[in-house]
């Protein structure tokens, strides 16, 4: 398995870093996690062809996660695509996304594959492929948005968390959430690998919650003008956390 981080930044638009995006590669199936803005240009310059692309999760609808989802779908029909697309989407966010690219003209009756959404809900363990899994749960970036359902009736939250198994490997994504008590959304999980935003929460309450722990910390989604700050505090760790702890880079690979 590898896992290839194809965008770190944050929401604030970086010139030398692309959206948070990552693309798990199993050998038998391509799973992007999120499509924010650039994810066609990020894919291209990881030499990543786009037919190679098995299917899309999508964390939550956040621009910088999910815009960059009509430009490349037009690309994939551009590039004369056959195979079918599925996408991962919590149960109650498949219209969204449909009419999302029904109203960027993207028609079915129009491009040469077909889309198969595979809905899912929390707690649910979905099989992406053979020895490939992901639960999602739900965290609270979105809560505070609530409150605007009475206003907009078809406005639909899902903020998702994500445990992925594959090959017996355990890795957690928080993808973006809204407190540090979403770092113990999969307490129960001794993971191999967390990868944790580090742009909504503190690098320290990370730290923090998992310095007991063996599992490898990925920090990610963060701005450039965090990057300094992020550096100087895993600088300044003890060695034995020091070794397990590290900044995502764009185009960066992990195999497990």
């Amino acid at each position: 398995m590898k896992i290839i981080f194809l965008g770190t930044s944050s929401g604030k638009v970086s010139v030398s870093r692309n959206y948070s995006s990552i693309l798990f590669s199993s050998g038998k199936y391509n799973l992007l996690v999120d499509a924010g803005e650039g994810i066609s240009r990020s894919l291209i310059h990881n030499n990543i062809s786009f037919d190679s692309v098995d299917g899309i999760l999508f964390t939550h609808l956040h621009p910088d996660h999910s815009a960059g989802l009509p430009g490349l779908i037009i690309q994939m029909k551009m590039n004369k695509r056959k195979k079918d697309l599925q996408i991962f989407v919590y149960k109650s966010l498949q219209n969204v996304i449909q009419d999302f690219l029904l109203n960027s003209y993207i028609l079915p009756e129009r491009k040469n594959f077909e889309i198969e959404y595979v809905t899912f809900n929390e707690n649910e363990k979905i099989k992406v492929a053979e020895e490939f899994y992901f639960t999602g749960r739900k965290n609270s970036h979105l809560n505070k948005l609530e409150s605007y359902t009475k206003i907009y009736p078809s406005l639909k939250l899902f903020s998702g968390s994500f445990l992925f198994e594959v090959d017996g490997k355990k890795i957690v994504y928080t993808s973006d959430i809204g407190a540090e008590e979403d770092l113990s959304i999969f307490d129960e999980i001794n993971p191999d690998i967390v990868i944790s935003e580090a742009n909504h929460i503190t690098v320290q309450s990370i730290i923090e919650k998992y310095q007991a722990s063996s599992s490898r910390i990925i920090l990610t989604h963060y701005s450039d003008e965090e990057f300094q700050s992020i550096s100087e505090i895993l600088a300044n760790l003890p060695n034995a956390t020091k070794d397990r702890i590290e900044i995502a880079r764009d185009s960066q690979i992990l195999e497990i």
